[in-house]
């Protein structure tokens, strides 16, 4: 891939591109793995959502961690999230 390609976003191959992980709900919260390609593997991340007074508030947890395979870095990404909403509940969204 060129420099220009990566700069602007084009020439992207979707083979390349990880399947969607699948969505859980956790205690009201919902939580979707989304990790992200990283040399070596993938960093663990997820997205973590939950309505709070009409509206839909989001945090975004990025781990340092790196996985060598997609799979188990969605399910660690999830199992790190649980962890943060048990440690924190909703002043995760402050």
């Amino acid at each position: 891939m060129s420099l220009f390609s990566r700069l602007f976003g084009t020439g992207t191959r979707d083979e390349d591109a990880p399947p969607p992980a699948s969505a859980e709900t956790y205690q009201g919260f919902t939580i979707t793995p989304t990790p992200l390609k990283d040399s070596g593997g993938y960093r663990i991340s997820a997205r973590i959502e939950k309505e709070i007074d009409g509206e839909t508030k989001l945090h975004t947890l990025i781990r340092a961690d790196t996985i060598s395979e997609f799979d188990t870095a969605a399910s660690i990404s999830l199992a790190k999230a649980r962890m943060l909403i048990d440690e924190q509940g909703e002043t995760i969204f402050r």
